[in-house]
């Protein structure tokens, strides 16, 4: 991640989760999504804003809270990481498995993401 686009991991994370929407997420509800705790997607927020990645805006809908968008910057960075991030799970995840093998793998993924969803409190 750091080669492409000088982004960490947790960067790459919030900047996903920011640009799978049209514009933006409550600060709740982007934690949420992230299954972060709110003091540490505030700390790393506030390190992403520095950088000019993410801006804090007045919530749309008029309430409480902030709404957090994605910059320029942060589409930059996220456009440039994403295809060789996409590349590398490629090479050394996807590449590496037969057919077979990959059937297998989602069959094995849904199973535990459903026990995972099954389990939420």
């Amino acid at each position: 991640m750091q080669d492409c686009g000088n982004l960490s991991i947790t960067d790459y994370v919030v900047l996903v989760a920011l640009t799978d929407g049209p514009d933006g997420l409550h600060f709740q509800d982007l934690a949420s999504t992230v299954q972060w705790e709110w003091s540490r997607m505030s700390h790393h927020l506030r390190r992403m804003a520095k950088r000019g990645l993410v801006t804090r805006e007045e919530c749309p809908k008029g309430g409480r809270g902030a709404h957090v968008v994605v910059t320029p910057g942060g589409c930059a960075a996220i456009e440039t990481a994403a295809p060789r991030h996409v590349a590398t799970v490629r090479r050394l995840v996807i590449d590496p498995l037969s057919p077979e093998e990959l059937d297998m793998l989602t069959v094995l993924c849904e199973r535990i993401l459903g026990r995972l969803e099954a389990d939420r409190p």
